[in-house]
């Protein structure tokens, strides 16, 4: 089962990266703290020494067409932001 679903590569979280040492990830909605920690410390090689989760709720959307209205829903989602230890970095963009 892989934890970490994708990166969050946002303007926000990459000015956090590059002050504070943090970075998000969107993670499996059953994982806890220890699992991802765990995880982001094999796959990039860094000592994490925080972790924060947040669930997001699926939100309604919907919107008007020529059809009529169209409704739907957003997935929901946990996101995991990770405090690393100081002088380590995590270069996202190193595998492209």
């Amino acid at each position: 089962m892989n934890i970490l679903i994708k990166p969050i590569i946002t303007e926000k979280m990459t000015s956090l990266g590059e002050k504070l040492k943090r970075y998000g990830f969107i993670v499996e909605k059953s994982a806890n703290k220890l699992q991802i920690k765990k995880a982001v410390e094999e796959l990039y090689s860094v000592d994490v020494k925080d972790v924060n989760t947040m669930r997001y709720s699926g939100k309604s959307k919907s919107r008007f067409t020529k059809t009529g209205l169209i409704s739907g829903k957003t997935n929901a989602f946990k996101k995991a932001i990770i405090t690393i230890a100081e002088g380590e970095t995590i270069d996202f963009y190193s595998n492209i």
